[in-house]
């Protein structure tokens, strides 16, 4: 689906990418780690045919540079940076729509799955609009089309955990079908979503491994805890996470998705010396 081959990349003398080999396939759920600077992101930017390079890149064995239009039609992608577009919400989506013939209702509703009202802010600039907004439309806008390929520069970094849920299980309804390339800074952020790791370091593939793929991105954990005693600090960062506690302020019950487990128990973390008790039970419902 995706082949790379001694893929290079230059950029005033200085070797970013430094003759890359990958093979992605249908169904691979990729992790793209490294540290800023390890070529991440101009790896994506070449897959998207943005940069000139060296080698070769194909997606479904067409030239990202040469058919850049074609590729584009099978590509979502998430930035990390949302781009400062002064156009407003309304036609963005259906320009982004037009580029694909893709159904602009199709990314409408998944914006509202996710908590934003596209129709409410359809005359808002993009460019106005909130962090954790632009994210969501711009994660509507790639997974509201038909793409076979999606690549995703740390796309749940600006999201409240409820639209995270949302996120994951339009994931999970698209993982057979589809490639998935998440790049982040963080493994623990993304462990649990994908079923490959590779990890770039100076512009080297240093990690490609297969990992466990046992987490259904579509899952719900229901979750109890215990403190020693209330914490206000503790009750506004869970609280953030939808639980609620007893009259005492000491017992917090809640459910966090599956895939953000990790997360979920770094935030715990913080709170160590606290806690007296966590319970944690994968429910039989993701709904």
């Amino acid at each position: 689906m995706i082949e790379l081959k001694q893929l290079r990349k230059r950029f005033r003398g200085r070797q970013v990418l430094q003759g890359i080999d990958l093979s992605i396939e249908r169904g691979h759920r990729i992790a793209l780690i490294g540290s800023n600077g390890a070529g991440k992101t101009t790896l994506i930017r070449c897959l998207l045919g943005e940069y000139r390079f060296e080698g070769e890149v194909l997606l479904d064995g067409v030239n990202p540079r040469v058919q850049r239009e074609q590729v584009l039609a099978k590509v979502g992608f998430v930035p990390q940076l949302p781009p400062p577009l002064r156009m407003p919400v309304g036609q963005l989506i259906r320009f982004s729509s037009s580029l694909c013939q893709s159904d602009p209702k199709q990314i409408h509703g998944l914006a509202a799955e996710l908590g934003f009202d596209a129709d409410k802010f359809r005359s808002q600039p993009f460019v106005k609009l909130s962090g954790g907004q632009k994210q969501k439309l711009l994660i509507a806008i790639a997974l509201g089309r038909q793409a076979e390929i999606l690549v995703m520069d740390e796309p749940a970094a600006n999201l409240d955990p409820a639209a995270r849920k949302v996120f994951f299980q339009i994931l999970a309804e698209k993982k057979e079908r589809s490639a998935m390339l998440i790049s982040s800074h963080r493994l623990d952020e993304v462990a649990s979503l994908v079923n490959r790791v590779i990890e770039l370091d100076q512009g080297t593939v240093i990690l490609d491994d297969r990992v466990a793929d046992l987490v259904d991105m579509s899952s719900s954990l229901s979750c109890k805890v215990g403190l020693i005693q209330p914490e206000p600090a503790f009750a506004q960062a869970i609280g953030d996470w939808g639980f609620e506690s007893d009259e005492s302020g000491r017992i917090w019950n809640g459910s966090i998705p599956g895939p953000d487990r990790l997360r979920f128990l770094a935030l715990l973390s913080r709170y160590a010396a606290l806690l007296a008790s966590i319970q944690m039970q994968e429910t039989p419902d993701a709904a």
